[in-house]
């Protein structure tokens, strides 16, 4: 396996240069990042002459936000995603759980599976590993990965780029120079950084907001909880999200994040009656990916998340028993 970076960037353009048949794979609940990323690498190899597709494994539909960077209709549903893919690409997913239904796609990939990611916490699933856990967005490092291929960094590829980045730096507040540099280069094939930023991160239906007042209203501090940091955690049932898009879901953790009384956030999503998916983020003092791999997922120091199935009172238990140890 080619683990170190720089080996891994040369052997994974190689790759990807010399394929012709392609299946892009983003986590489950994909956000502006591992679906950006996908789509940029994907529009570059379909304009090459390969056979892409771009695919993830839920919700049923692609967020509605994101749609518009597919430009040359590459996503497909899963159930298009052939069993045995020749060449497997994956992005922003620190492990195969997150993968979902897909999973399985990664082992079975005939020529391999490039795994293209910034998670500290990647448990290298692939055959060739193209991780940097000090990039702020995965969409970084896929960057790196098209120069190493000298792919034309024109306006459509620019912009999935600069979803990625803008929405997983929060609107570059936790971007360093380099970053700022990269979006520089972004916004100078073209980008219109306004147009991409404020459907992703400033525009929600009427709905969200009745949504909201819902499960903010139902919020809870414990401030003895994590070690006597303080847990304030919200939760977004099946019957909260009806009719509301997944960015939508998503988002909330941001608003609940913003309590100051307590060091680490929580909100536990339902995909489905009792099954979970909880997005946890801090301030600066925990380390919530610990956190996550203690209940099976993953992510970064600040930023993290895992799935679980059980009731919302096991999930919360366990959680804070988590955040003790």
């Amino acid at each position: 396996m080619a683990d170190d970076l720089s080996t891994a960037l040369v052997e994974a353009a190689r790759l990807l240069a010399e394929a012709r048949d392609v299946t892009l794979l983003s986590h489950i609940n994909p956000d502006a990042d591992t679906l950006g990323s996908a789509l940029a690498v994907g529009l570059v190899l379909h304009r090459r002459g390969a056979r892409v597709r771009v695919s993830f494994a839920e919700p049923d539909v692609v967020p509605e936000s994101l749609l518009s960077l597919d430009v040359a209709g590459l996503l497909v549903r899963p159930d298009e995603v052939p069993d045995e893919a020749e060449l497997v690409v994956v992005m922003d997913t620190g492990s195969l759980q997150r993968l979902g239904k897909l999973a399985d796609r990664v082992p079975k990939a005939k020529k391999g599976a490039v795994v293209i990611d910034h998670h500290v916490s990647n448990t290298r699933y692939g055959t060739v590993h193209v991780i940097d856990d000090r990039a702020e967005a995965t969409a970084l490092v896929a960057l790196r990965v098209l120069d190493e291929m000298k792919a034309e960094i024109d306006e459509p590829v620019a912009r999935c780029l600069y979803a990625g980045i803008v929405t997983d730096t929060r609107g570059f507040r936790n971007a360093g120079p380099e970053v700022h540099r990269i979006a520089a280069r972004l916004l100078e094939a073209g980008v219109d950084a306004e147009g991409v930023t404020r459907p992703l991160m400033d525009e929600h239906p009427f709905g969200y907001l009745k949504m909201l007042s819902h499960v903010l209203g139902r919020a809870e501090l414990d401030r003895n909880a994590a070690k006597g940091l303080g847990l304030v955690h919200a939760t977004v049932t099946v019957d909260d999200a009806q009719g509301l898009r997944s960015e939508e879901v998503e988002s909330v953790v941001d608003i609940v994040r913003s309590a100051e009384e307590a060091e680490v956030a929580a909100v536990f999503k339902e995909l489905r009656p009792q099954y979970w998916s909880v997005s946890l983020r801090a301030v600066s003092e925990v380390d919530v990916r610990r956190v996550a791999q203690r209940l099976g997922g993953g992510g970064h120091r600040l930023a993290a998340g895992f799935t679980f199935e059980g009731t919302a009172e096991r999930l919360l238990a366990e959680l804070k028993e988590a955040l003790e140890s």
